[in-house]
């Protein structure tokens, strides 16, 4: 059977959809605690860190996480009044992630330009695993 919709397009029509924002807007609401940012890559490409106070929802999971009415569902992702920030490696698994909390119904949603590449390309913060761990275990 033949493809008849290819990644690339499904990717620009999510975009032409998504808000997206660049990393220097998001950079500049770090510490907005009305914004998460949610890394939505495979666990192992998080060797290299993650996005500074990112939380991890794993692209294949994240649709499951979100839904209320699923048993996989994480109370963070019902708080209305957070906006929640997206990325990914390159930007395209986060603008079809943000396309499909969109249908789901959320209006809350948004991603990164560039994903990881592009957030680490601009010296952006990060921390690594261990130090995200460290980090929450000290709030709590």
């Amino acid at each position: 059977m033949p493809i008849t919709k290819g990644y690339q397009q499904l990717v620009a029509e999510a975009m032409a959809e998504v808000t997206t924002y660049s990393v220097a807007q998001v950079q500049a609401r770090l510490n907005d605690p009305s914004v998460q940012i949610v890394d939505i890559r495979d666990i192992r490409e998080l060797a290299d860190g993650t996005v500074l106070g990112a939380f991890h929802a794993p692209r294949g999971m994240l649709e499951f996480w979100v839904d209320p009415q699923s048993p996989y569902h994480k109370p963070l992702f019902a708080n209305e009044s957070k906006e929640f920030i997206l990325f990914c490696g390159a930007g395209w698994r986060s603008a079809l992630a943000t396309k499909a909390l969109q249908d789901m119904g959320m209006s809350n949603v948004a991603h990164i330009d560039g994903g990881w590449t592009g957030w680490v390309k601009q010296g952006a913060p990060t921390e690594t695993l261990e130090q995200q761990k460290a980090r929450r275990t000290k709030k709590n």
